[in-house]
Order: structure tokens, then C-alpha cells, then sequence
């Protein structure tokens, strides 16, 4: 027995449009809703920011990922990555399944950067559970290198190489070198490679240049990968959301 089981990824850009910073954290959840994906990843969604809640109209009363998870996503989960003096950030993953684990992991670099690995564990059948991790890697190559080499170490040490597994969040890799290393080491596959042919270009958004976002998966059958470009989606954030279905054989 299989089901279908979709997958969203967005650098939330902590709730502001890639233009004139303006803030439209209620709009983005209302474009979530529309796309009716089971799983979103977010990278740079805020936990807390104390003087963004006194300054800014509109800024909610809760963390950001519980007001976008609202009624829809029952269950979700956050790590910060940057910490600071008025608040947080980091990365986050609403789920409409039942999170059984979570865990948080600093992969940060240097001093110049708080970058985290998010792991959770989801139940989405009786006997199925899935493996998803939410990242956000650094800015330049070489870090990116280092944390890319430290995931596939984990993968390796720490994950049942049987059990499905989704890797996704804004990887920074404008030089489409991270799918080498995931691929030959850790057997995952990229859904728009499969289907298109190549990366799908995310950022900027307004005129998407380069492949940042990613959605890796491994022991699932990818049925569709879309780049969500519309018009609305361009004034959301600085980056587009990816959206990819995948067929979950034995869930029930």
C-alpha cells in the first residue's frame, strides 16, 4: 500500500518582502494554506524579536511558525540557529502527522555565522515513520563544504538507511556542488533533477538566477516538483518556495 505525501520548502526571510521590506507574514500564510502541502520546511522564520513585536503592525502575539501553523498544521517544530539581543531565528517544520522526536544540532563554522540542522522524526502510519531535517547552510563554499561533509556523517551514523528520509531548507549552493556529495554518499535523490532536468533557480525572487533552495529525499518514489513562481509567491519573500509530492510505500 503507498500514499502521497507533499513536501514545501521556503526561506521565509523572516516575514518580509524581498522589496521595500515590507511585512507579510499574514499574506504567506494564506499562500501556504493555497499550496495544501503535508510538510513545510522554513528557514529564517522568527521565534522571538522584542522589538519587532513593539514596532511593527500586525506582528503576532505568538513565534512566527505557530502563527503560520495556525489550525492546518497540528504539530511542528523549531530550533534556533541565531540568537541575538531583542530575539531568535531559525529554522522550523510544520506537519500535519504526529512528531514523535526532535533534535537540534549547531553546524556552525565560524564565528561569523549560527547555522543549525534540525532532525525530526514523524509518524505517518502505524508501522511508517519518516526522518525529515530542515537546513540552513552558510554563505560561502568552503563552510558549506565543511557542513555539508558533517550531515553526510550523521546521515551515516545516526539514520536507518532503510527508512524514508527528506532533506530540505535554503542550502546557499549557487554552484550546484551539494547534490555530488549527498548523492554518491548517501544515495539521495533531487526531485527537479528528476523531472526538469536541472536545479530549480529560487533566489532572487523577483528574478530567480540561482539554485539556493533544495528538497532531497531518499527510499520514497518522487511523483511531481514544482518552482512556485507566480506573481504573489515573487512578493512574499527573497526567496520562491519548492513544492514536491512523493509516494509513501507501505503507509496506510
Amino acid at each position: 500500500m503507498s500514499s502521497s505525501l507533499s513536501v514545501l520548502t521556503l526561506n521565509l526571510h523572516k516575514g518580509f518582502s524581498q522589496i521595500g521590506k515590507k511585512f507579510v507574514l499574514e499574506q504567506l500564510r494564506t499562500a501556504l494554506r493555497e499550496e495544501k502541502a503535508d510538510l513545510v520546511f522554513l528557514q529564517e522564520v522568527v521565534g522571538e524579536n522584542l522589538t519587532h513585536a513593539d514596532s511593527i503592525p500586525g506582528w503576532p502575539s505568538t513565534s512566527q511558525y505557530e502563527f503560520l501553523a495556525d489550525q492546518v498544521w497540528s504539530e511542528h517544530s523549531y530550533a534556533k540557529n541565531a540568537v541575538y539581543q531583542e530575539g531568535h531565528h531559525g529554522n522550523a517544520i510544520l506537519s500535519k502527522f504526529p512528531i514523535i522526536s526532535e533534535s537540534h544540532h549547531v553546524i556552525s563554522v565560524n564565528a561569523m555565522e549560527q547555522r543549525g540542522l534540525l532532525h525530526i522524526e514523524v509518524q505517518l502510519s502505524k508501522g511508517s515513520i519518516i526522518d525529515l531535517m530542515c537546513v540552513h547552510l552558510g554563505l560561502f563554499e568552503k563552510w558549506r563544504q565543511q557542513q555539508l561533509e558533517w550531515i553526510s556523517q550523521y546521515l551515516n551514523q545516526k539514520i536507518d538507511s532503510d527508512r524514508p528520509l527528506i532533506i530540505a531548507g535554503d542550502f546557499n549552493d549557487w554552484r550546484g556542488r551539494a547534490g555530488a556529495l549527498l548523492f554518491d554518499q548517501n544515495g539521495l535523490s533531487d526531485p527537479f533533477l528528476e523531472f526538469e532536468g536541472k536545479l530549480a533557480r529560487t533566489y532572487p525572487a523577483k528574478l530567480p538566477t540561482f539554485a539556493m533552495d533544495r528538497i532531497y529525499y531518499r527510499n520514497l518514489s518522487a511523483l511531481s516538483a514544482k518552482r512556485l513562481h507566480s506573481k504573489n509567491w515573487r512578493q512574499l519573500s527573497d526567496h520562491l518556495p519548492l513544492l514536491a509530492e512523493f509516494s509513501v510505500v507501505g503507509s496506510e
